[in-house]
């Protein structure tokens, strides 16, 4: 049986992922929920070896979403002894966690209709048409789109979203991967300046929709003190920017936007979503949130670098 829920558009309602499927007008986007069975499969497993868990997960969720669990993904760089490996990884740490977990993944059940349909009071026109996958990530991800064989999938990592978000209010980052789904800007090729606008648009958006969201809550505190360090240099963080906007360099996204460091640069990880930010606040002095949406990728660039260079010069004068 598919597991899945269509979510009806009313703040504060309610819909149990056991409820089957309850069809709403104008609405098309459906939620399958593998998280539930994540939890299940780890209760039912108990007292029995790695393997059987591992049986059992590939049994019960891993072949319902095989574009995402099969290990063939991967390319090679992972072998099937590795995938079970962190299969495996994921059982042993899940104890930690479960408390925690099982919240998340009720308060996701509880909380998504409402999210969507504020979002939907800002961007009236979004479609909600991209079915959401909610599920244990293995530890990949707490929320965003995988494309995998040409097809665009909506993720969302109840483990993650623990491991990153904790118990805080999770309006933010819902509305920050709405407007993902929402904005959806293709452009023929994505250098720096493509991730940077969609990345630092999203987290304005979701700022300016929840003025009381804190950098935490905004995804601005990962690594810990993002902020702060990226302000503490801002100036050379821009002038760094400045000259990687057109690279394709995948070392200079992954500096700019990844956890991980080792651009050589000496300046944050991932400290593109904050500079991202600054750039949209800027542009944001001339247009509305709908405007900056609706730019189409000429636009979106032209605009993009105005407000680098205006902000590059802006804090090389002050010296930081």
């Amino acid at each position: 049986m598919k597991s899945f829920f269509r979510l009806p558009l009313v703040l504060g309602a309610i819909l149990s992922a056991s409820a089957g499927a309850a069809e709403v007008k104008g609405l098309s986007m459906q939620v399958h929920d593998l998280a539930t069975p994540f939890a299940q499969v780890w209760d039912r497993n108990a007292g029995k070896p790695d393997s059987a868990f591992v049986q059992d997960f590939k049994t019960t969720i891993a072949s319902r979403f095989p574009a995402f669990y099969d290990v063939q993904r991967f390319g090679g760089r992972r072998t099937e002894a590795q995938h079970d490996g962190e299969i495996a990884k994921a059982r042993t740490e899940f104890p930690s966690m479960r408390a925690a977990y099982d919240r998340k993944v009720a308060r996701f059940t509880q909380d998504l209709p409402g999210h969507i349909a504020s979002f939907r009071a800002t961007f009236p026109d979004y479609a909600a048409k991209t079915d959401i996958w909610f599920l244990h990530s293995l530890g990949e991800m707490d929320g965003g789109t995988r494309t995998f064989d040409g097809k665009t999938y909506f993720i969302f990592g109840a483990d993650a979203m623990v491991k990153y978000h904790g118990d805080g209010d999770e309006a933010a980052f819902f509305h920050h991967e709405l407007f993902h789904d929402y904005h959806n800007m293709n452009c023929a090729k994505e250098p720096v300046w493509v991730g940077l606008w969609n990345e630092g648009l999203a987290t304005y958006v979701a700022k300016r929709m929840n003025p009381s969201a804190n950098n935490s809550e905004l995804l601005l505190d990962i690594p810990h003190n993002l902020v702060a360090d990226t302000r503490k240099q801002l100036g050379r963080a821009f002038n760094d920017l400045h000259g990687k906007l057109e690279s394709e360099d995948q070392t200079h996204y992954a500096g700019l936007f990844q956890g991980r460091g080792g651009d050589g640069t000496g300046l944050p990880a991932r400290r593109g979503y904050y500079l991202g930010y600054l750039v949209a606040e800027e542009i944001g002095k001339g247009m509305s949130m709908q405007q900056m949406a609706r730019l189409e990728c000429g636009a979106a660039h032209k605009a993009v670098v105005g407000a680098v260079e205006a902000l590059r010069s802006q804090h090389a004068s002050t010296g930081k």
